[in-house]
């Protein structure tokens, strides 16, 4: 059921005209021409709502009133409509029986959702991304939250935006994601012969891996241990360091404006094609943050001397632990996350910037007269 869209790269290169002409030429986009063009309307709607929060009650009902009105048919997690609240309001009764329902993890809905609508903070954005490993529908993200970096459009005027929307008048940014593969070598279990089951870590066991698309930021720490974190970075098959300190943070742009820009690395826009990587509390004066081509694969595993394991979370969910014999993967994926922008991905992030980081806020300079004098 999903409609096909199609969306425009930012940046391609040029062969050259004639082959007497060496030099490549390139072509490079303006992020604000990046449009959203449906190649027919858009017939069905995901509505991801922030959990257990009573001020998205209201705003929730109004929209789903809104979009069974244009005769759009509306995906809701199952465990949404089990809110109390929500049951208990029998006027909305018939909108809930026209919903169609899913579970996470469970139900595949990738290929029946045209759009996407949050409501509530930047955690709705990253669980929406979450419920796609492939292709992600555009994302329109409505901030009701409490930052609100990734959440463009106030709900005060929902209803035109969402009909310009559907219309096909809007702009697209194409927020990168990670794919990220977790390899972990699966003890092997024996009985003793007191009937006491028995684990090792040889290489005997099997392998398990695990896949994560993720769009912020994969961070590797040293957990509840007291000791350093000790793991050995790798860059296409290549040791570049060994992170010794708190541990490490490897991000998109999307995800350098958060956990990343908290421990000190810059702040990239979501239309460099980059992966960056910010050490936290690092034990050594000199390891500064570095950015690195989006087309690497990065490798990270405990380092041989380590005296403690470590701990990975993906995006600040499914936080697990990391073993001597384990591994992590991580590339840049193949599908991002086309986020809708409220006015073009430039000002919209720049405007993020400065309400929601204060970017560069400060008080102004006094104007200085003629008749001053001048030191």
């Amino acid at each position: 059921m999903q409609t096909a869209m199609k969306f425009n790269q930012c940046v391609q290169p040029q062969a050259p005209e004639n082959s007497d002409n060496k030099v490549w030429k390139w072509h490079i986009q303006d992020p604000a021409s990046q449009r959203l063009t449906w190649n027919k309307p858009p017939k069905s709607v995901l509505v991801i709502k922030k959990i257990q929060d009573a001020s998205l009650l209201q705003p929730f009902k109004e929209l789903c009133v809104f979009l069974t009105e244009k005769n759009m048919i509306v995906y809701v997690e199952r465990k949404v409509l089990a809110d109390l609240a929500i049951q208990a309001d029998e006027s909305f009764a018939a909108v809930i029986q026209k919903f169609c329902t899913f579970r996470e993890d469970l139900d595949d809905i990738s290929n029946r959702v045209d759009f996407i609508i949050c409501l509530g903070g930047d955690g709705t954005l990253l669980y929406a991304s979450s419920l796609f490993q492939k292709s992600v529908p555009p994302v329109m993200a409505f901030h009701l939250g409490s930052l609100g970096f990734l959440t463009p459009f106030n709900f005060d005027t929902y209803q035109s935006q969402i009909t310009q929307i559907i219309e096909g008048n809007a702009t697209i940014i194409l927020r990168s994601r990670l794919r990220v593969v977790k390899e972990s070598r699966e003890k092997k279990a024996r009985v003793d012969e007191k009937g006491i089951i028995m684990t090792n870590g040889d290489s005997e066991g099997s392998r398990k891996a695990m896949q994560y698309q993720v769009l912020n930021e994969v961070v590797v720490d040293r957990g509840p241990s007291s000791y350093l974190s000790n793991v050995d970075l790798f860059l296409d098959g290549h040791l570049i360091t060994t992170v010794q300190g708190d541990g490490v943070i490897v991000s998109t742009p999307t995800g350098s404006t958060a956990y990343a820009v908290a421990a000190g690395a810059s702040m990239i826009h979501p239309n460099v094609s980059a992966i960056m990587i910010t050490p936290i509390c690092p034990h050594s004066l000199s390891f500064r943050p570095i950015v690195v081509p989006a087309g690497v694969e990065l490798k990270i595993m405990l380092s041989r001397d380590s005296r403690n394991t470590a701990w990975v979370s993906f995006d600040g969910r499914k936080r697990q632990e990391i073993c001597h014999g384990d591994n992590i993967t991580i590339t840049t994926s193949c599908f991002p996350v086309p986020s809708i922008c409220f006015r073009d991905p430039v000002n919209d992030w720049f405007e993020s910037l400065a309400q929601c980081l204060h970017w560069n806020v400060r008080k102004k300079q006094n104007y200085l007269s003629s008749k001053e004098d001048v030191f």
